[in-house]
């Protein structure tokens, strides 16, 4: 799957995705470090990639045509917690399914939105 992760997911979590299998981009140490949302919204939209973030104002773009946004929102995040949300985030949902899904992940509860399937 193509990612693309926001500087605030911890480097371990990359490491994993990576790991895995997966097609991350990590803005982190790029031109693209610290850049608006809406420019971050932007590189996602153009390269196609599921957009990991722990930013909740990316779930107001939960309405327009996307790759997939998953948000980690905890209470008291650590590196650790954040990792661990993401991995069981991305576990929750098949490759397949995340165009026009927007997950969030809090400390006990988890919300899906689905927005309108992608033509073939």
């Amino acid at each position: 799957m193509r990612i693309l992760v926001d500087e605030n997911i911890p480097r371990m979590t990359v490491q994993a995705l990576i790991d895995l299998g997966h097609d991350v981009r990590d803005v982190r140490g790029t031109p693209d470090q610290a850049v608006p949302d809406e420019e971050l919204w932007r590189i996602a939209q153009r390269e196609q990639r599921l957009l990991i973030t722990t930013d909740k104002g990316f779930a107001g773009r939960r309405h327009r045509d996307h790759a997939g946004i998953l948000i980690v929102r905890l209470r008291r995040p650590s590196r650790t917690k954040i990792h661990d949300r993401v991995l069981q985030g991305l576990q929750r949902i098949e490759a397949e399914e995340w165009p026009n899904t927007m997950v969030i992940m809090r400390d006990r509860v988890v919300s899906v939105w689905r927005g309108c399937p992608r033509p073939s």
